[in-house]
């Protein structure tokens, strides 16, 4: 079931596992901090409130000795006639200032006991602190009932009274600091469970995430790390040479997908390289057909220049010959039929070897002529046109056909000669009633020619001799072989290419030529559609 999932879902599972084992470690580590935070929190809250605890019993008590002094002072003493100077009112105004400080320093304490609730501390119960806080503060209301009357200092009973009250409050303000002593005395019990679930959780968070862990690497070598290694194994044997190698994975990913397309260009490349093996066979036999067509016009220059004078004296004196008979011999009569007849075929044989002279000196002339642009379409009706009145061609059929106007930098005269030879080649090959077709097309950088005849075809033995010099398989039995081979030289000179195809016997034969058009094509037939 694992195996058909996407990488990207097998991915994002792993990342789930490590994002897992990562939230486990966090918090665990979380939680133990906490911990020692809220303890930290409550001791260092804790440890505030006492200082002020004693500071506010301080307060109170030294309000209770100002207090006290009144009592030691009468009634009728003659100093409480000097006004505000009087120990008395000195007492009473220091009384003020001290219970102004208590309610201040009450208020700081109240503050300390909310922000150790603020803190969340969960160790430290401070309600009763706030109970005890609630008490003094009534106390004190009472107290401040008390100061309102400004003679309670010259009466003694209200002052034995606020000196209960003054012992009611410093009673609490001393009870304030055994609330924290109690809670300390239990801090202990309290931590030590605390501590250890710590400690458990911390090893339980441990060992799951260690066995997530060890589950992800395993799942992650089973989706990731084994397809790789196969991958890699079949592509070193493919590298190797092996193409007949296929790489099997039972995953249906994104690896087998990448194994799949793997396979497929191995055999892409196994069929490229046979293909690039066939062209460079082919390549070698047109470098091989080229060196032949080399040797051959060098010597075909040489020989034509030695044969041509001979049979030039050949068919003289044969002509001189025929003239001498006819006045020698009776006209009509067997010896002068006989001599007549012999006389013309060495003629007629001294001047068709003057042709094949004349074509081998064409063969050995390479690159003589000036290139222009001319218009293929043109050229090649010319010729079609030229061939229609051979009488020869009258009962067979030729199609032509132009998708466009095809502007080339050639020879006229031997894309001529090249079309010549490949159209009567092709009629020559169908019998009467036969069509052959020829189709002009342009590519982005080349023209082409196509030759398609429903003629008597060609072997794949004939195939690979049909350029070579003298090498012929006219149905006729005559032809010297060096049409086609003069043609392959044209193309070849201009830069361009020359092919046979033909499926086999009786079922005709086609013939393209690529040529390379102008550089600057459009500015060229421009000009010349201008012109």
């Amino acid at each position: 079931m694992f195996g058909k999932w996407p990488i990207r879902v097998k991915m994002f599972v792993g990342l789930g596992l490590l994002v897992l084992v990562v939230a486990i470690l966090f918090g665990a580590g979380l939680y133990t901090s906490n911990a020692y935070r809220d303890l930290v929190r409550a001791l260092r809250a804790r440890g505030d409130e006492l200082p002020v605890a004693a500071e506010l019993s301080r307060d109170v008590s030294e309000a209770r000795i100002t207090v006290g002094r009144l009592h030691g002072l009468r009634v009728g003493d003659p100093t409480m006639q000097q006004g505000t100077g009087t120990n008395v009112q000195r007492c009473h105004q220091e009384f003020r200032g001290q219970l102004i400080e208590v309610e201040r320093v009450l208020a700081r304490y109240r503050g300390a006991l909310e922000d150790g609730i603020r803190a969340g501390t969960r160790i430290a119960d401070n309600r009763g602190e706030h109970e005890t806080v609630r008490e003094m503060e009534i106390v004190l209301g009472r107290i401040r009932q008390f100061d309102r009357d400004p003679r309670w200092p010259v009466d003694s009973n209200k002052v034995a009274h606020l000196e209960k009250e003054l012992l009611r409050l410093q009673n609490l303000a001393d009870h304030l600091p055994s609330f924290l002593h109690e809670k300390l005395g239990t801090l202990v019990p309290k931590v030590r469970p605390r501590y250890r679930t710590s400690i458990v959780g911390t090893w339980v968070a441990g060992a799951s995430a260690v066995l997530i862990l060890v589950l992800f690497v395993r799942l992650f070598y089973q989706w990731i790390f084994s397809p790789l290694n196969v991958l890699i194994g079949g592509s070193r044997r493919v590298a190797s040479g092996e193409f007949e190698h296929r790489i099997a994975l039972e995953t249906d990913d994104e690896m087998g997908e990448l194994a799949g397309a793997m396979n497929d260009m191995t055999a892409r490349f196994r069929a490229i390289r046979d293909d690039l093996d066939h062209q460079v066979q082919e390549r070698t036999r047109q470098v091989v057909r080229s060196e032949q067509l080399a040797s051959v016009g060098f010597l075909a220059a040489g020989v034509a220049h030695e044969i041509n004078n001979p049979l030039a004296s050949i068919a003289l004196c044969s002509e001189s010959l025929e003239s001498r008979v006819r006045g020698l011999l009776v006209e009509g009569s067997e010896e002068h039929e006989v001599i007549s007849n012999y006389l013309g075929m060495i003629q007629s044989e001294a001047f068709r070897c003057k042709e094949i002279t004349e074509k081998l000196l064409d063969f050995s002339r390479a690159g003589q002529a000036r290139r222009q642009s001319a218009d293929l379409g043109e050229l090649v009706e010319g010729v079609i046109e030229m061939i229609g009145h051979l009488g020869k061609y009258q009962h067979k059929h030729i199609e032509f056909s132009a998708a466009t106007t095809v502007i080339a930098p050639v020879q006229a005269q031997e894309i001529k000669q090249v079309v010549l030879n490949v159209l009567t080649n092709a009629l020559d090959s169908v019998d009467d009633g036969g069509t052959v077709r020829v189709r002009l097309s342009r590519t982005e950088d080349a023209a082409e020619l196509v030759f398609e005849d429903n003629g008597c075809g060609m072997e794949p033995d004939v195939l690979q001799h049909v350029f070579e010099p003298f090498f012929t398989r006219r149905r006729s039995g005559q032809g010297t072989g060096l049409g086609l081979s003069i043609s392959y030289r044209i193309i070849a000179e201009h830069g361009g290419e020359i092919r046979a195809e033909s499926p086999g016997a009786g079922q005709g034969a086609t013939f393209r030529i690529r040529l390379p058009l102008a550089t600057t094509h459009k500015e060229v037939q421009d000009r010349y559609q201008a012109a």
